[in-house]
């Protein structure tokens, strides 16, 4: 007999979800906990500093090495994880009723450096980069002269890809993960053994190479973006950059579970547009951190930064990690920010306005992948609501039309979702309350129904006590038995025929009607048909406002654009 056939059906269902994932720390939900087993407990324990236990999970009474953490607080300990390079597999309970003696369940969330999308998991003022890389072999000495870089940032659909060349191809290579300061770096498994070293807080994993071959990657790109050639995004004759955009894009379909409509596009670039900035340049320069204790606080970029939202934070970090050749839009730049350097007055107008909006960006891509809470629309709506007065308060700045005319009020978003989402929303679509009245007639009436039985139930024990002349009467409710009449035992037989014994105590009588009865159902029900009613709409009102990512993209990247100006005016 096998050992996988010895084990209790919740170890066999457990060592089932470790086999698809064995390179992921596996998160198993049992009750209020999430717990860990066999090497993933001993790794977890060690990591996360919690307590290492034993439990009996075999017919046979082997102890399993076993650690857990409360399910309310798992996200803070997964990130602890993430943030070290590890990749955890959230397995979740699928309800509570089991089947076939165990309690289904499924693969809710694979996380890894760099594909987290949790926002207490980011930070907010830096983009969460993955980065991947295709690499032709050097015949002469096994390295290589050509590779191909992909990276792309889930939170805010950027991606983009690119070649490098010669000698410098490994320096050059190098010089990319530094400046995106990525996350996560994936190459194929055939390069593992080579080696490779990257910079601090950056980590490898390595993926299949069939997913890395340039017809498997091309065909996926361009069924991912719907065309029949890359060409229009620049990728034409680049093989590498197309073999590591597709690996890159393989990889978050994968952890994302195939929910990535937030990349919209991919960007061809050139590292020939920017200064080329070596490791130890960038480090001397202390450009985003210093050379002591790698700190932000005497960096060039903490001197330059004033921005006031995220998005204008994420921008002049990639300014100052990527600085222009080009004159023209140097000059650009330049006069925008001399623009809004020459009136103070206007500084600050607009510095106000944009401390009212919220992350616009990712709370688009939150939309696209359908992960955006109710309070998070609100922010979004209330951000939106800020945008007229950017457009009145640069409308006369020449060197600003640009970002003017990419600014777009959204009214049709801030109206649907002020229209349909209550005040004060909960945070999560696990309780009511979420969706206003008047949106649907089917929920209105639910509430009206339910109303009606609550005060029903509410005023039946005055009714009855009158009704009945039975003045010690009460109504009340527990879990176990629902609403019930209770009557002391001694007058219990003087309860009206229509009265339906439920339960009998030592010194009482507990009584249901028929029409109390029908109330508790309606009441009892209410609760469950409103939750799934509103998340149906919901779900609605989110797949209306994908319709609009596009436009709001544009307005939080121009939004962006605006908050670096004002911030280097203000330094300068």
């Amino acid at each position: 007999m096998s050992r996988k056939s010895k084990v209790t059906p919740a170890r066999r269902q457990y060592l089932d979800f470790k086999a698809q994932y064995p390179d992921a720390v596996v998160f198993f939900r049992m009750g209020d906990f999430y717990e860990c087993f066999d090497d993933d407990a001993e790794l977890v324990s060690r990591e996360l500093e919690i307590t290492l236990t034993a439990r009996s999970n075999t017919t046979h009474g082997e102890k399993i090495p076993m650690a857990g953490v409360p399910h309310h607080a798992v996200e803070g300990y997964i990130a602890r994880l993430v943030d070290k390079g590890y990749h955890v597999a959230v397995i979740d309970q699928i309800g509570n009723e089991p089947v076939n003696g165990i309690v289904p369940r499924e693969l809710t969330q694979i996380y890894t450096p760099g594909t987290v999308t949790e926002p207490s998991m980011l930070e907010q003022h830096r983009n969460n980069y993955l980065l991947a890389l295709a690499f032709e072999v050097d015949s002469e000495g096994g390295g290589f002269s050509r590779a191909g870089i992909a990276y792309a940032d889930i939170t805010t659909g950027e991606f983009a890809a690119t070649e490098v060349s010669g000698e410098s191809a490994p320096v050059a290579v190098l010089e990319e993960i530094t400046r995106l300061n990525a996350r996560e770096v994936l190459i194929a498994e055939s390069w593992m053994d080579r080696g490779m070293t990257l910079p601090p807080g950056s980590h490898l994993s390595s993926r299949p190479d069939y997913q890395f071959d340039y017809e498997n990657a091309s065909n996926l790109l361009r069924r991912h973006f719907g065309v029949k050639t890359l060409n229009g995004f620049g990728l034409q004759d680049k093989i590498l950059a197309t073999q590591a955009a597709g690996a890159a894009l393989e990889y978050l379909r994968e952890t994302q579970q195939g929910s990535i409509e937030q990349i919209l596009t991919i960007r061809s670039y050139s590292t020939a547009d920017f200064m080329t900035l070596d490791t130890a340049t960038r480090r001397n320069l202390e450009l985003t951190e210093t050379i002591r204790g790698g700190s932000a606080q005497g960096s060039l970029l903490k001197v330059l930064d004033r921005t006031v939202t995220s998005m204008g934070a994420r921008l002049l970090r990639m300014w100052v990690g990527q600085p222009l050749l080009d004159t023209e839009r140097l000059n650009a730049r330049l006069d925008a920010v001399s623009a809004l350097y020459e009136s103070g007055t206007r500084r600050a107008e607009l510095v106000d306005s944009l401390r009212h909006i919220s992350d616009i960006e990712r709370l688009t891509n939150r939309i696209l992948t359908a992960r955006i809470n109710p309070r998070e629309l609100l922010a979004l709506a209330d951000g939106l609501r800020t945008v007229p007065e950017l457009r009145v308060q640069i409308a006369d700045v020449t060197e600003l039309q640009a970002i003017y005319e990419r600014l777009n009020p959204c009214d049709e978003v801030v109206n649907l979702i002020t229209d349909t989402i209550t005040e004060e929303p909960p945070a999560t679509l696990n309780t009511t309350g979420v969706i206003r009245g008047g949106v649907s007639a089917e929920l209105d009436e639910i509430h009206r129904t339910s109303r009606e039985a609550r005060e029903y139930i509410a005023t039946l024990e005055d009714v009855e006590r009158e009704r009945t002349g039975l003045r010690t009467l009460k109504v009340g409710y527990n879990k176990v038995f629902g609403y019930y009449i209770e009557i002391s035992r001694g007058l219990s037989e003087k309860a009206p025929p229509e009265y339906i014994r439920k339960q009998t105590l030592v010194n009482a009588e507990r009584f249901i009607t028929p029409e109390m009865k029908h109330y508790e159902n309606i009441i009892l029900n209410a609760d469950e048909q409103v939750l799934e009613l509103e998340r149906r709409i919901y779900e609605d009102i989110v797949k209306q406002l994908q319709r609009h990512s596009q436009i709001l993209l544009r307005t939080a990247r121009a939004i962006a654009h605006l908050d670096c100006f004002l911030g280097l005016a203000e330094v300068a």
